[in-house]
């Protein structure tokens, strides 16, 4: 759980780095209730996509003689990332303006054994009646230039408050154990300011052979998963 008893005092230094010193305190009074409440929001959204993923997981292992699912992981956004984002992309300060043009506050992460398993999660996930597709990126079929591989879709669901129902956008991220692993690691190389550019270079080419080398180690071990699955066993009644 996210803790949604902000630090005004923090608050109020990041809504400084975007609006005029004048408006700050105006702004705090005015929108603090509701910027708490939209951390909430998202933070109900957020969980009831990890729910129906670990409800699917329970039951398509019914069906299949593994779990498709290794882990889910889940993060809500950092006001400072917000913030940020916001300012990126020329648009004003506001939350409003989060809720309207940021989709990737509350992310949800399901980290899969096999690709297949990427799609049959999706496929099964997008059918529910309630959730709506606001777009999909598929970097399996087009990794990214760097190697990142994964699949990308952002939702939109209800969430049930005490007087209405809210809409809200979640980004939900599939990928397999090893493209999981290539991704903390690439994240954390990318970050260190201190490399020096020929040297980053170097490491960015290492890294799209590592991924390369990644998603080949995937489809083999499907293949042999799937070659195993033929000698299974039906257990003794």
């Amino acid at each position: 759980m996210i803790n949604l008893s902000y630090d005004i005092d923090k608050l109020e230094y990041l809504i400084a780095q975007v609006m005029p010193e004048e408006e700050v305190r105006p702004w705090i009074r005015a929108n603090r209730k509701a910027f708490t409440d939209m951390l909430a929001y998202y933070q109900c959204a957020m969980n009831e996509v990890e729910t129906r993923f670990r409800i699917l997981s329970t039951t398509l292992s019914l069906e299949f003689d593994h779990n498709p699912i290794e882990s889910i992981q889940t993060r809500i956004k950092t006001t400072e990332s917000m913030i940020e984002k916001m300012q990126r992309r020329g648009f004003p300060f506001s939350i409003e303006g989060i809720e309207n043009n940021i989709y990737d506050v509350a992310g949800v992460r399901v980290v899969c054994s096999f690709p297949s398993d990427i799609y049959m999660l999706a496929d099964a996930f997008l059918q529910q009646d309630d959730i709506h597709l606001i777009a999909r990126k598929d970097y399996l079929e087009a990794p990214k230039r760097n190697g990142y591989r994964s699949l990308h879709l952002i939702v939109e669901l209800p969430i049930y408050l005490h007087d209405r129902k809210k809409y809200v956008k979640v980004e939900v991220q599939l990928r397999t154990i090893s493209q999981d692993w290539w991704a903390s690691l690439e994240h954390k190389i990318k970050y260190k300011k201190s490399i020096p550019a020929d040297v980053s270079a170097e490491l960015g080419e290492k890294l799209l052979h590592c991924a390369e080398i990644a998603a080949r180690l995937d489809h083999e071990m499907e293949l042999i998963s799937i070659k195993a699955a033929l000698y299974t066993e039906e257990p003794p009644l």
